[in-house]
C-alpha cells in the first residue's frame, strides 16, 4: 500500500470513527425487571435506535414511577416512563415531592398501569382491611406500588405500616408470594405483566377487589385513578376482575431543546405499528389523547400532537 492509499484508509477510519461518536447515546428510566416499564422501555429505546438519526438510546433500570420524575428533573436520566397521577404530584410539589416541584414536561401518552393485589386461595385475605399485619411484597422502594397504595389505604383508616412490607422487584415479591414467603404480593404495571404471569402459570391466584362502593371513592378522591377490567383469561381467573388503573406518559426535563424532542417524538409516536411489533401495549396509546394528559406537555410535544389530523 503506498503512502497515498494509507492516507486514504486512515482517513475514512477518522469518519468512521467521526460517525459513530455522533450517535448521541440517551438514557430512558424505566423501573425493576419484572414489570411492564422495563420492556416497554426496551421498545421504545429500539424506535430511537431505528427511527432517530444521530441518537442511541438505552432503558435503565429504576426504582420505578415514583424515582424516575426525580431522575429526568436531575438529568441522571434524559427520558422517564412515569404513572400521571405522580407526575401530577412531581410538578405541583406534593406527595413523594414535597421538598420542591419537579423541572418535567409530558412528552406524551403510553399503556395504561393496573394495581394487581394478589394473594392465594385460602389466606382469608379478601379485603384491603384484611391486609392489616399481614406480609405484603409493595414493589421497590421509590417505586409507584407504594404511592398508589398509600393513597388506597386512606380509605380504609390505614397506612403502609399497618403491614409488614417487603420491598422487592415485581419479580421477587411474587415469586415469594408462590413460596407462601409472603401473604400478599402487589405490582403496579401493564397487564399481562411477566411477574404475575409466571406465577399464574403455576400457582392459582386470587385478586383482591375494591367493589364498587370503594372504587367509586377511590376514583372521587383521586381523578387521575380509573377502575380496569381484566378479563378472566389474562391471568387464568375465575372471571374478570376489576382493578385499580392509572394512566402511563413519556416524560422529559423542561429544558430539553425542541429540535431534540421533535426527533424523539416522531422517531416513537411516528411509527406506532412498528412500536406495537415490538411491545403490545402500546396498542393502548391514542396519539391524540396526549393532549389531555394532566401535566404540561413539552412545547415539541404540543406542537407535534396539535397537528395531527
Amino acid at each position: 500500500m503506498n503512502l497515498v492509499m494509507k492516507l486514504a484508509a486512515v482517513a475514512a477510519m477518522v469518519l468512521v470513527s467521526g460517525a459513530v461518536s455522533a450517535q448521541e447515546k440517551l438514557r430512558i428510566g424505566t423501573a425493576s425487571l419484572g414489570g411492564a416499564y422495563y420492556p416497554m422501555g426496551q421498545a421504545l429505546s429500539n424506535m430511537v435506535i431505528k427511527h432517530a438519526e444521530g441518537y442511541e438510546m438505552v432503558p435503565i433500570v429504576t426504582g420505578g414511577g415514583a424515582e424516575n420524575p426525580r431522575l429526568v428533573d436531575s438529568g441522571e436520566v434524559d427520558l422517564g416512563i412515569a404513572p400521571a397521577s405522580l407526575s401530577f404530584l412531581a410538578v405541583k410539589g406534593k406527595g413523594p415531592y414535597k421538598s420542591g416541584p419537579l423541572n418535567i414536561k409530558a412528552m406524551g401518552q403510553l399503556h395504561s398501569s393496573v394495581l394487581h393485589m394478589v394473594t392465594l386461595p385460602g389466606s382469608g385475605i379478601k379485603t384491603i382491611a384484611d391486609l392489616k399485619g399481614k406480609r405484603v411484597a409493595i414493589g421497590p422502594a421509590g417505586g409507584g406500588t407504594i404511592s398508589m397504595t398509600r393513597n388506597l389505604f386512606k380509605l380504609y383508616d390505614m397506612k403502609v405500616e399497618d403491614i409488614i412490607p417487603s420491598f422487592l422487584s415485581y419479580a421477587d415479591g411474587f415469586s415469594q408470594l408462590s413460596d407462601g414467603n409472603v401473604d400478599a404480593a402487589f405490582a403496579l404495571a401493564g397487564f399481562p405483566t411477566s411477574a404475575v404471569l409466571q406465577t399464574s402459570a403455576t400457582t392459582k391466584l386470587q385478586f383482591i377487589e375494591l367493589g364498587d362502593a370503594k372504587m367509586k371513592e377511590l376514583t372521587d378522591t383521586f381523578p387521575y385513578y380509573s377502575n380496569v377490567t381484566l378479563p378472566s383469561d389474562v391471568y387464568k381467573t375465575e372471571g374478570d376482575v376489576v382493578v385499580i388503573g392509572s394512566a402511563n406518559m413519556l416524560i422529559a426535563n423542561g429544558e430539553m431543546d425542541d429540535e431534540r424532542a421533535t426527533v424523539l417524538l416522531k422517531a416513537i409516536y411516528g411509527n406506532l405499528d412498528d412500536l406495537i411489533a415490538e411491545n403490545a401495549l402500546a396498542k393502548q396509546i391514542v396519539p391524540k389523547a396526549s393532549l389531555g394528559l394532566p401535566i404540561p406537555l413539552h412545547p415539541a410535544a404540543k406542537a407535534y400532537f396539535e397537528a395531527l389530523k
